[in-house]
């Protein structure tokens, strides 16, 4: 009898163990996992009392519903139930539960029409793979697995390839699949380890009968995957593989719409990209199959599958997780942490580091649907110069085209276009339009060269039978463009300079590409099949691959769409940043709708066409780091309706872009939004908040959620934190606090022991990088601090690795304050530094010292020391002490 774990943060026996501290690995089988039950004391003992006498008062009563159900399956607890039958719009009965070799057991169905307890599920001895063999390789470990008894679904393989390297000590590769036939892998470049990690901070181990995967954490012991509490199903078209988990503190998996914190409460969550306005619980324009999880103890790890197809992931209160998949392969990627910000780390050394976008990209962009002409955009730009609101850049939707097609501008209401373009760069501001990757196809022979000479080189998305896809836009009938091909992107690049020669735009924002089409398939259906109809279809919106998106059997250069779907706007974005790098020769400015990991190397992300209501603010605290865990570089957290036009502010809305900047590279791994939870992973409070967040290591922020409210609270973690604005200290233990929140006060509060650069803000970002640096320092309580500041020229490539930048760290310590200048170029001579704010100053100083010299200064009761006028450049370093 096979025996699968019961979901327990205790450690399971193992049997094949494979690594041991400070040793090469020697995988000894040990036979069969021991009972289910043991370890797991009183409760187990209470359950397995209780499930028994209920067996036997069912059995003595006449059966349950009918029948008598072994006890193998009423020892299995509501909660550790592993679904066997999850098709939706099926009603499960016993019959076709048992007609899988399920257990079966009707309960009531939740309210609200939510998936509950599964009435079908896994009994112990389901079949599954053994593990036949095992060997050692110069990375880790390569292994047999033979399934003697089919699955249920068909095509099921039966002999998989089992490969476990030991990348670092803080990355396990685990990858399965067939052994016999090659399938479909993700054409993502991942990096190759070139040797074993030598003292990995994890242990894993195999079950042998059946098969499962034992992960822990060696300082702990934490069992942080075990994949044998149900069975391992490999089919050509449906892979699934379970794990319990050590918490339920899970986050990721996106592109949804929820709160940050994911419900283990019978959830799930399908990746699929889908374009529909952004709604609770249906799957949204992203696919990013990776989550974190927070640890009891503190510590966390990531788990990301790289696995492009469509798939689902199914939460349950165990708690445990359920991976399902109807392609490729299973290639898992285990991130050991510890701690938070080092898991996301480990997870950008995989997919790789976000670009850095150009400054302009922190600035104010603005954007609307229905402008109606370039001359109204003209006088929207015109009258927040008037208001001397700030302005990096204006946005055009798809109505500057001509028909609504790409690389087009409408000859009547945009023909002056490029004079509005022009008077924004004499402003230094810049220009962002739209472009959609449906290829208007109904044009006369010869009038819109993207369609002719697309279809001349073979560049767009085909049939089964060869022909281009048609399928409905904006523009009506189109074909949407191939972007696995490369002769694409060179397609795409001729069309970008074409355009860009008429209208000299500077970033560009690539929509509808998940890809979005306004029919189900194309315009003649799609064609009957596995592709398009497979044995096992996902909870997607509309209970179809192809529900307003292409056929599934589309044929792509590199493969069908059915695997290539979930990186549609992944290639695109490439190929858009590649372009814009060619013609501009500067950072690209990239925002896309649709994205996959790895997007941050070529653009942001914005999330979405919401209706701009109070909830959507909310939602886009938690929609930037659903599955993305900061990949994108930038991100417009919402298209929401600020206070920007004109007379009376409260009641004329526009649009008002915010995007956020991070930049990380491989050397200084720096973020700058992140939820709360990831600086404070020691404060079980903070897991779950989703109404505020960090901006940085440093900057937290409380905003307010709700209309016609004066105050608002927030929780304010452990430690002094200084308000961003007076420098007034509030000394929290780790609590709920209410705020004031007037109508023109953001409730911002610094860290200790953060030193921040800030600026006086213009118009235009280029405008304010010339104004003096005022340096808010807030003292930790030890009376210490610490910060740094990159400065470049704001938008040259390759500043970092051509060395033309600065870079300079400050620290506070025992009253003096130092600059230290570890870098320098040419820039930096070109800032100065004109106020120093020290928060926290407890004592009143009697003198303060620039370099030795004595320099006047200003102190307030609330404990701020202020020095001004001093006048120095970035590009040297000084010292400041206060006595």
């Amino acid at each position: 009898m096979k025996s699968y774990q019961k979901l327990t943060t205790a450690v399971p026996p193992a049997a094949c163990q494979v690594e041991e501290e400070g040793a090469a690995p020697t995988p000894t089988c040990r036979g069969k996992l021991g009972p289910w039950w043991v370890g797991s004391g009183l409760l187990v003992a209470a359950i397995l009392l209780s499930t028994i006498t209920v067996w036997v008062l069912r059995q003595v009563s006449g059966g349950w519903l009918g029948h008598a159900l072994p006890p193998k399956c009423l020892l299995i607890p509501e909660s550790h139930r592993f679904d066997c039958y999850p098709e939706r719009h099926v009603v499960v009965t016993q019959e076709l539960c048992e007609s899988r070799g399920c257990c079966f057991i009707e309960s009531p169905p939740p309210a609200g029409g939510k998936r509950g307890v599964p009435w079908c599920f896994y009994p112990p001895d389901f079949p599954s793979y053994t593990l036949e063999s095992l060997n050692q390789t110069a990375l880790g470990v390569v292994g047999l697995l033979v399934r003697r008894e089919k699955a249920y679904y068909p095509q099921d393989i039966e002999m998989l390839r089992l490969d476990a390297e030991f990348e670092t000590d803080t990355r396990l590769h685990i990858k399965i699949t067939d052994a016999a036939n090659p399938r479909y892998e993700v054409p993502l470049e991942v990096p190759r380890a070139m040797k074993r990690a030598e003292n990995p901070i994890y242990s894993l181990d195999f079950s042998r009968d059946p098969f499962g995967v034992l992960l822990r954490r060696r300082a702990t012991g934490t069992v942080l995957l075990n994949t044998t509490v149900a069975p391992l199903i490999f089919a050509d078209q449906f892979l699934q593989i379970a794990t319990s988990l050590p918490s339920r503190f899970l986050y990721g998996l996106g592109e949804h719409r929820g709160t940050f914190l994911h419900s283990l409460d019978w959830s799930t969550l399908t990746l699929w990209a889908r374009d529909v306005s952004p709604t609770e619980s249906f799957n949204l324009y992203g696919a990013h199959p990776f989550y974190l999880l927070m640890e009891e103890g503190g510590d966390a790890h990531g788990v990301f599958l790289l696995n492009s197809n469509a798939m689902e992931v199914a939460l349950q209160p165990a708690p445990g997780l359920t991976w399902r998949t109807i392609g490729g392969v299973l290639d898992f990627y285990i991130f050991l942490g510890p701690d938070p910000n080092m898991v996301i780390q480990q997870y950008q050394q995989v997919i790789g580091f976000p670009a850095m976008p150009p400054l302009w990209a922190l600035g104010f962009h603005l954007c609307r649907w229905g402008y109606g002409s370039s001359n109204e955009t003209w006088k929207t730009v015109r009258a927040m110069r008037n208001y001397q609101i700030p302005q990096d850049a204006q946005w055009n939707d798809i109505d500057y085209m001509d028909g609504y097609r790409d690389f087009t501008v409408d000859p009547q209401k945009f023909a002056s276009l490029p004079s509005v373009v022009e008077d924004l760069h004499k402003h230094r501001q810049r220009y962002v339009m739209i472009l959609d990757p449906g290829i208007s196809s109904t044009n006369p022979h010869g009038s819109y060269w993207p369609f002719d000479e697309g279809l001349r080189r073979g560049l767009f998305l085909n049939t089964t039978r060869g022909q281009p896809l048609i399928g409905q836009v904006w523009p009506g009938f189109t074909a949407f463009a191939d972007f696995s091909n490369p002769d694409t992107h060179q397609w795409w690049l001729e069309n970008l300079q074409r355009f860009h020669a008429h209208v000299p735009f500077d970033g560009l924002w690539i929509d509808m590409n998940e890809p979005s089409n306004f029919m189900d398939g194309s315009e003649d259906g799609c064609p009957p099949g596995e592709l398009d109809s497979p044995p096992y279809t996902p909870a997607v919106l509309g209970d179809s691959l192809s529900a307003k998106t292409v056929c599934a059997s589309a044929k792509q250069k590199t493969s069908v769409h059915y695997n290539l779907h979930n990186l549609y706007g992944l290639m695109e974005a490439k190929a858009t940043a590649s372009a814009l790098i060619q013609i501009r020769g500067k950072r690209p400015f990239v925002i896309s709708r649709s994205t996959f990991p790895s997007q941050g190397r070529y653009s942001g992300h914005w999330l979405g066409d919401n209706r701009s209501q109070w909830k959507d603010m909310y939602y886009s605290i938690p929609g930037g780091w659903h599955g993305l865990h900061a990949d994108p570089p930038y991100q417009h957290p919402q298209l929401c309706q600020a206070f920007c036009l004109f007379g009376d502010i409260s009641e004329t809305p526009c649009t008002l872009l915010t995007p956020c900047l991070a930049w990380i590279t491989e050397n200084w791994p720096i973020r700058a939004v992140s939820p709360s939870r990831r600086r404070f992973p020691w404060d079980v409070a903070t897991l779950g908040l989703d109404r505020q967040f960090l901006w940085g290591r440093s900057l937290l922020v409380t905003p307010v959620l709700e209309p016609g409210v004066d105050s608002v609270t927030g929780y304010v973690p452990r430690g002094v934190w200084y308000d961003f604005y007076t420098g007034s200290s509030v000394n929290s233990s780790g609590e709920m606090l209410k705020m004031s929140a007037p109508l023109e006060h953001l409730n911002l509060h610094v860290r200790e022991g953060a030193i921040l650069p800030t600026q006086k803000p213009e118009t235009t970002s280029e405008v304010t990088r010339g104004n003096p640096l005022r340096l808010i320092v807030a003292l930790s309580s030890r009376a210490t601090a610490w910060g740094d500041l990159f400065w470049d020229d704001g938008e040259s490539l390759d500043t970092f690795e051509r060395g033309s930048y600065s870079y300079v760290v400050f620290n506070v310590t025992q009253n003096i304050f130092t600059s230290t200048v570890l870098h320098t170029s040419t820039e930096a001579t070109e800032v100065t530094i004109g106020t120093l704010s020290i928060f926290g100053v407890r004592e009143p100083p009697s003198k303060v010292l620039l370099n030795g010299q004595e320099k006047p200064f200003s102190y307030l009761d609330n404990q701020v020391l202020t020095v001004t006028d001093l006048g120095l450049s970035l590009s040297q370093g000084f010292s400041l002490q206060w006595l």
